[in-house]
C-alpha cells in the first residue's frame, strides 16, 4: 500500500487522473456491483453494463467534483454504483418482469479471474474460488447472509473502508463493527462449507 500513491486529481478535473483513479478501483467496483445486485438482478442484467454506466457518469460529471482526497473519490464512485444498482432493481420490481425471460451476463474468463482474486479477501475458503462455478458459489453464499452482514463485508472488504468509517456509515461503534465483520465472515465461511458439501 505504501509504495503506490493515489493519482493527483487537480481541481479542474484532469481526465487522465480521473481515469487512473477509476482503473485503480475497477476490480473492487466490479465485485461491489455484482454482490450488490443480488441473484435476481444478476439473472437479468450485466454487471459490466452497470459498472460501465457508473464510470461514464463519473467521467461526465468530473467538472462538478472537487478532489478532496482518495476517500472522497471512493465514496463518490461507490455511492454512484449503489444508486445505479438500486435504480435497476426498482425498475424490475415496478414492472414485475419475469426473471425467466431475462438473459444474464455472459461470462468472461478474464473478469472471473479478477473477481476471484478480489473475493480471496473475503474469507479463507474463498481462496479456492478460481473457477466460474466457485465464484457463483461464493456469490450465492454471500446472498444468503443477513443484510447487516452483507453490508459490513462490502464496506470493509470490497470498498476497503477502515473500521472507523464502516462504523460511521452503519451507525455502530468501531468495536461493534469489528465484531460484526468477524461474525459475518464466519457465517460466509459456514455458508460456503455447506455449499461445497452439497456439490
Amino acid at each position: 500500500m505504501g509504495e503506490s500513491r493515489e493519482p493527483v486529481w487537480t481541481s479542474d478535473g484532469d481526465p487522465e487522473a480521473v481515469e487512473a483513479l477509476l482503473a485503480r478501483h475497477l476490480p473492487g467496483l466490479r465485485a461491489y456491483v455484482r454482490l450488490r445486485m443480488g441473484p435476481e438482478l444478476r439473472a437479468k442484467e450485466s454487471a459490466s453494463d452497470l459498472v460501465q454506466s457508473t464510470c461514464c457518469e463519473i467521467l461526465q460529471h468530473m467538472d462538478r467534483y472537487r478532489h478532496r482526497g482518495a476517500d472522497n473519490f471512493r465514496h463518490w464512485l461507490f455511492t454512484t454504483a449503489l444508486r445505479k444498482v438500486k435504480n435497476r432493481l426498482a425498475y424490475y420490481h415496478a414492472g414485475k418482469r419475469n426473471v425467466a425471460l431475462e438473459v444474464g451476463e455472459p461470462r468472461d474468463p478474464r473478469r472471473d479471474e479478477s473477481l476471484a482474486a478480489l473475493y480471496q479477501t473475503l474469507s479463507t475458503p474463498s481462496r479456492r474460488l478460481m473457477r466460474r462455478e466457485r465464484i457463483e458459489q461464493l456469490e450465492a453464499a454471500f446472498d444468503n447472509l443477513p443484510e447487516a452482514y452483507r453490508e459490513v463485508i462490502l464496506l470493509s472488504r470490497i470498498v476497503g473502508l477502515p473500521h472507523e468509517e464502516v462504523a460511521r456509515a452503519t451507525g455502530r461503534t468501531a468495536q461493534a463493527t469489528r465484531s460484526l465483520l468477524h461474525r459475518a465472515l464466519a457465517k460466509l465461511a459456514e455458508n460456503l462449507e455447506a455449499s461445497e458439501k452439497r456439490t
